[in-house]
């Protein structure tokens, strides 16, 4: 390797002509790892080709490989040897680990993106942790959405109404069926909704409409079709000459009136539900009045002709809330239920230390416990319920710094800058950040409280395991 050195790359590369600012006269090939920096140049330019320079003498290309090689292997083998360790950050879970998280910890789904901000970025990743700092704004954010979520988990009564809206996308066809949706359908949207509570909903179907307000289509009569867990709801008709008419008369009552005969109030059960909306299917044929139709149903933001087609669906309440025992989420956080006077307090420290162990990825002191307890038995002392208490310690906990952060903390007894190995409860969330995006399960948890993950065999099974996982 010398020898070709010598022979190829010295001859430009020296003291005297110094090419492209490099000179390999003085870099020892016997300790390659000093020269680390003028290697690692040499290897970016031979394994791309570009040297030596076309024109010139090149050795085989075997030779030149044998080379780059010999540089790879020993400077991996010193990295190896004297890593360059730096001392673990504060991770604060981004976006998507927090709403990953909520619904590891409590099966509840929530649009994480109504409730918190996009996350900054660094070289194309929104986890890496130099970026994501937490300002004053941000921290509201936090408290409002703890505020929030604490609510559902708890599946309060007193649970203010709101209104979502989903709209389906403008550059989708809908002309053929949605997977999803039943059979014989077209277009439209499926939409999957956590419930929080037992109660009224409404849902409401809107149109597309044109420039004017105009819907187009309506020559013809048309049928709706609202499905709640793929049975039917509403199946109205719109359409044909009185309807097109009004339409082109006073565009936007019309418009008005004919969702009216969509829309639907219903009592619904507190969890994940499926909501459908589209239209009854005529025919598969291609259309007549077109030499050659659109692949697209909007090519004129103002024509009148073609098919209805749905814009958006809102979703409204609950109205008339009731306290809803089978909700996934109390189904999931409340493992006991408070018999007697005495018990509640009890009943309440088993729920806390349960959740607080999964939110905090790891063994909780009595210190955590009891400032988890303190919020439960103010909001006692203040004449609230039970299930108001566990509300007010879930808020907590939400806005702790043990569940926003990932910390990963060095060893006392390991000096500065050394390397050692991170103990099971960091692997864990290690593991489980890496592959689910999420907190660790139980399963993950409990072998590494037990001290169990750092065996090989165990951690191979975990990760496959993991790796099957939906999530």
């Amino acid at each position: 390797h010398a020898a070709l050195v010598k022979q190829y790359c010295v001859t430009c590369h020296n003291e005297r002509p110094k090419t492209g600012g490099l000179a390999l006269e003085g870099v020892s090939l016997t300790d390659i790892p000093a020269g680390a920096e003028v290697w690692e140049k040499v290897i970016r330019k031979v394994r791309a080709g570009m040297m030596p320079p076309v024109g010139v003498p090149r050795p085989d290309q075997s030779a030149l490989d044998s080379l780059v090689t010999h540089l790879e292997t020993t400077l991996d083998k010193a990295a190896l040897a004297t890593p360059v360790l730096r001392g673990p950050t504060m991770h604060r879970l981004n976006r998507a680990e927090y709403g990953n998280a909520i619904r590891d910890l409590f099966a509840l789904q929530i649009d994480v993106s109504s409730l918190l901000p996009p996350d900054e970025e660094a070289f194309g990743f929104d986890n890496n942790a130099s970026v994501l700092n937490v300002s004053t704004s941000l921290m509201d954010r936090y408290l409002s959405a703890a505020w929030k979520i604490s609510a559902q988990v708890v599946a309060s009564p007193a649970i203010t109404p709101s209104l979502e809206t989903f709209r389906v996308r403008g550059d989708l066809s809908q002309h053929d069926h949605v997977p999803g949706l039943p059979v014989g359908t077209r277009g439209g949207i499926l939409i999957r909704h956590y419930f929080p509570v037992d109660g009224e909903y409404v849902i409401s179907p809107r149109l597309y409409r044109e420039t004017v307000n105009i819907i187009r289509g309506l020559e013809l009569p048309h049928d709706l079709e609202v499905t709640l867990d793929g049975e039917r709801l509403v199946l109205a008709r719109f359409g044909g000459p009185k309807d097109e008419q009004a339409n082109y008369l006073q565009p936007t009552l019309a418009g008005d009136e004919m969702e009216k005969r969509f829309q639907k109030r219903l009592t619904v059960t507190a969890g994940l539900h499926d909501v459908g909306v589209a239209f009854i299917k005529k025919s598969s044929a291609t259309t007549l009045e077109l030499l050659q139709p659109f692949e697209r149903e909007r090519p004129d933001p103002i024509t009148p002709v073609g098919i209805p087609e749905l814009d958006r669906v809102t979703l409204e309440g609950p109205f008339n809330p009731v306290k809803s025992a089978r909700s996934p989420s109390r189904q999931r956080v409340f493992t006991c239920t408070p018999a007697g006077d005495r018990e509640p307090a009890a009943c309440a420290r088993t729920i806390l230390s349960t959740v607080a162990r999964r939110a905090y990825r790891g063994p909780v002191n009595e210190t955590e416990t009891t400032r988890l307890l303190s919020f439960y038995e103010k909001e006692r002392a203040r004449g609230g319920s039970f299930d108001q208490g566990i509300e007010s310690a879930l808020t907590f906990l939400l806005v702790s710094p043990r569940f926003l952060y990932r910390v990963e903390q060095d060893p006392a007894t390991v000096a500065h800058g050394a390397s050692y190995r991170v103990n099971d409860i960091e692997l864990a969330s290690r593991l489980s950040f890496f592959l689910w995006s999420s907190i660790p399960d139980d399963e993950l948890l409990d072998l590494a409280i037990a001290g169990r993950l750092r065996q090989p065999a165990v951690v191979e099974q975990q990760v496959r395991r993991m790796l099957k996982d939906e999530r």
